[in-house]
């Protein structure tokens, strides 16, 4: 059965305090100190977590092919680096569990850096740049004209994101999906059986414009918590972080990255996006 191009909201969590800077400091005493890199080269292949379902990261097209933004970024890195690329497709907690045990390599799938997960994983540089906003009605606006707006309003969301920790945060009651399809998420919040959903807004935007008989939309000028996203690797892998990363700066200064950017985005999401964005909220 050919896969359908949809993406699971809610995936991405994205919270404040991001210490994209300090995690991706070099550390050659740390990389000199395991084998990270030389095992991969050694197998010649390159194992990445993904989910195949975040329209447009990781997601099948008409031709039942893995693409998206964040699947070339990973295609065009091994490709430099000689080496043969294996995608495994999990959901959210199935992603960071692999990477986490050593079963992937990385993690590649528009996940949120933040200082909470540098704790855990080893974060590469930033390959996309990006700010979260919300989807509400078309109508109404769901009753929606701020962040404190959300506090009695039911918020659509797998259930251990960032993005519905936020929410809960904020007061509002959460209504758990486990790898829903784009279509029903935007549906129930046309039909009232939820009020909204808090994600990224490059992901919101492709969402909305795929499916444009859903009278849903998302939320004008208030957008909140400024965000990154990368690679994620095992922690204690410097080495091969570090061997990534010189690729990814490569590919940022050819205007590689940009390019796929444009091509999933149609936006250049490589840098950081031209927009007021003057809320952060934190996650206790």
């Amino acid at each position: 059965m050919k896969k359908k191009w949809w993406m699971t909201l809610g995936l991405v969590a994205a919270v404040v305090g991001l210490a994209a800077c300090q995690t991706n400091k070099k550390d050659s005493t740390a990389a000199k100190q395991d084998a990270s890199w030389e095992k991969v080269e050694e197998r010649g292949r390159l194992i990445v977590a993904t989910s195949g379902t975040l329209f447009p990261a990781s997601y099948y097209n008409d031709k039942n092919e893995l693409t998206g933004y964040d699947v070339e970024v990973a295609k065009e890195v091994a490709n430099r680096l000689k080496l043969d690329i294996e995608f495994q497709e999990y959901n959210v907690d199935g992603m960071l569990a692999s990477v986490e045990k050593g079963m992937t390599d990385l993690v590649a799938n528009d996940f949120g850096m933040s200082e909470e997960r540098s704790k855990k994983f080893a974060l590469s540089i930033p390959i996309k740049y990006s700010f979260d906003s919300m989807i509400v009605r078309k109508e109404d606006n769901s009753g929606i004209a701020s962040l404190e707006d959300l506090k009695g309003k039911k918020a659509a969301g797998e259930a251990t994101t960032g993005y519905m920790k936020l929410a809960e945060k904020m007061g509002a009651e959460l209504v758990s999906y486990d790898n829903a399809t784009n279509d029903q998420y935007l549906t129930d919040v046309a039909n009232g059986r939820t009020d909204v959903i808090l994600n990224d807004y490059y992901l919101q935007k492709m969402s909305v414009a795929a499916l444009p008989d859903i009278p849903v939309k998302i939320l004008e000028d208030v957008y909140f918590n400024p965000s990154s996203s990368g690679f994620f690797y095992p922690k204690q892998n410097v080495a091969l972080r570090e061997k990534i990363d010189t690729v990814l700066e490569e590919m940022q200064a050819d205007g590689s990255l940009k390019k796929l950017s444009e091509t999933f985005f149609n936006a250049d999401v490589s840098v950081e996006p031209d927009v007021k964005v003057d809320k952060t909220v934190t996650i206790d």
